[in-house]
């Protein structure tokens, strides 16, 4: 059996296989595990970062509960100033005030203005110094001092007022803490590790701030919306309490490039398959082109070859019928001289793409077969089942002759000795199908596609191309399909012939 080529085919094709899945798998793994020790880094580095925010926001509540001490602390100083200067301005005359002008005079840093019934001022202590040249209490002035409520002084048959606010330290203290938490904030969008976050105000509804996102999806609701959700699924959002009872909420998740990186894998492996599958797609294609030059090729030469001596042996057959006795053998020899032009014919025509004309499908099989059936024993039997009418279809009679007589010589060298070939034509709204079965020893399922491979057979003596030709004719020219259709080893072979209408 010549089949020794196959069966190294399949074991190279196998090697190559295992050997392209080693190169993904050690590739995959290699690729998986730089991914795992990125991601573990980035996961360290966004755990740090969460850590130094939460002990900042530790610290901003420490600072703000601090912060609401000192406020406490501070309302009473000014309060305790406030009160000294209604009591030294309601003393009696034989009062002692000395402890009222001790604690007004030890005021070093809490802002008071005096001013007449028209706004005019004519005292002014601590003032901050955007305010210290001020004649008149203002607007401006006004907005500064409008925590506590002044008090009226009368005085000499005089109405006057004194204004006063938290101390300069207090103030400044405030704008530092305020300055402090907007940079909190800053630091936070602006984080080095590349993780997105979101940060929500005390209603944990409102966007604040936000960084490492896209800043057009996030006008969108419902993009803002996936990404808390993502981020919940993931981490705990890190709560800041801050001045006034304000707090935010802090939201942040993985970097999108750690997404991408986890994905990494899967489009390597897509990658990988795509280029294998378009490099056997070529290569399978260039082999294919060189197969196709190489039958064509064959055939010319074939073709040409078998035509010169047979011109040469027309004519000495012509001569010899000018004889007075013309030999015996003269009519049986112009039988093999056309079955000869036959074969020539269909050798020019494999090496050309042969036209295809309107013909009876029906009339052909049944001419081609019952050729053949003269040919062989007797022993085997010959059914032969096709439709009583014309059934036309494109079709080059010469080229699918030769299908049906490969077909049929490979059944009878099947069964050897005796047993039963079938041809049976069936059709459909689009198609003809054409079935030839033998009882012969039948094929095994896993050659049943390489059957139809140059070189394949099972013969001791031949080839190996009338299967690899009957496919390039039914499948190349005709468009058609040509399959073993089922085959039991031991019991016998069905091949199917289908051709478009």
């Amino acid at each position: 059996m010549k089949t020794n080529i196959y069966i190294q085919k399949r074991w190279w094709n196998l090697a190559l296989t295992v050997l392209a899945i080693i190169i993904i798998a050690i590739s995959v793994y290699y690729t998986n595990y730089l991914v795992k020790r990125f991601a573990a880094q980035e996961s360290k580095q966004i755990e740090m970062w969460a850590e130094a925010v939460q002990s900042h926001a530790d610290l901003m509540n420490y600072t703000k509960t601090f912060f609401s001490e000192m406020s406490e602390q501070e309302e009473k100083r000014v309060q305790l100033l406030a009160k000294a200067y209604e009591s030294f301005l309601d003393a009696d005359p034989n009062e002692n005030t000395s402890i009222y002008l001790e604690i007004i005079q030890s005021n070093i840093s809490i802002p008071v203005v005096i001013t007449d019934d028209n706004k005019r001022i004519f005292l002014s202590i601590n003032m901050p110094e955007h305010l210290k040249d001020k004649t008149v209490f203002d607007e401006e002035m006004q907005g500064e001092f409008n925590v506590y409520s002044p008090i009226k002084i009368d005085l000499f048959g005089k109405t006057e007022w004194l204004f006063y606010k938290e101390s300069l330290i207090y103030t400044e203290l405030k704008d530092v803490l305020d300055n402090l938490f907007t940079l909190f904030i800053t630091d936070v969008t602006d984080n080095a590790v590349g993780a997105p976050v979101i940060i929500l105000d005390s209603t944990d509804k409102r966007v604040l701030a936000y960084g490492n996102l896209d800043s057009e999806k996030m006008k969108d609701p419902k993009y803002v919306e996936n990404q808390l959700e993502i981020m919940q699924d993931e981490h705990f959002p890190i709560k800041v309490n801050y001045i006034d009872n304000n707090k935010v909420y802090i939201y942040y998740r993985t970097s999108d490039l750690l997404l991408q990186m986890r994905y990494f894998p899967i489009v390597q492996i897509l990658i990988f398959s795509l280029f294998v599958l378009l490099g056997y797609l070529a290569l399978s294609y260039v082999r294919r082109s060189e197969q196709n030059q190489v039958w064509a090729g064959m055939a010319k030469e074939t073709a040409h070859q078998i035509g010169t001596p047979l011109s040469s042996l027309m004519g000495w057959i012509e001569l010899m019928k000018l004889e007075e006795q013309p030999f015996v053998g003269t009519l049986e020899m112009e039988r093999d001289i056309d079955r000869l032009n036959t074969i020539t014919e269909r050798f020019s025509k494999i090496g050309s793409i042969p036209t295809l004309e309107p013909t009876d499908v029906v009339a052909t099989v049944d001419k081609t077969i019952k050729y053949l059936q003269h040919r062989f024993s007797s022993k085997f039997e010959f059914e032969i089942q096709l439709p009583v009418r014309e059934i036309v279809i494109p079709l080059n009679a010469a080229l699918f002759s030769w299908v049906l007589e490969n077909l049929t010589k490979n059944a009878i060298d099947a069964m050897t000795d005796k047993g039963k070939l079938t041809v049976e034509l069936t059709e459909d709204n689009s198609n003809v199908f054409i079935d030839i079965s033998d009882t012969g020893k039948g094929i095994p399922r896993n050659m049943y596609k390489q059957v139809f491979s140059p070189g394949y057979t099972s013969k001791k003596r031949g080839w190996g191309l009338g299967l690899s030709l009957a496919k390039r004719i039914i499948e190349n020219y005709h468009k058609g399909k040509i399959f073993v259709k089922n085959s039991v080893v031991g019991q016998g072979t069905t091949f199917r012939i289908v051709l478009k209408k």
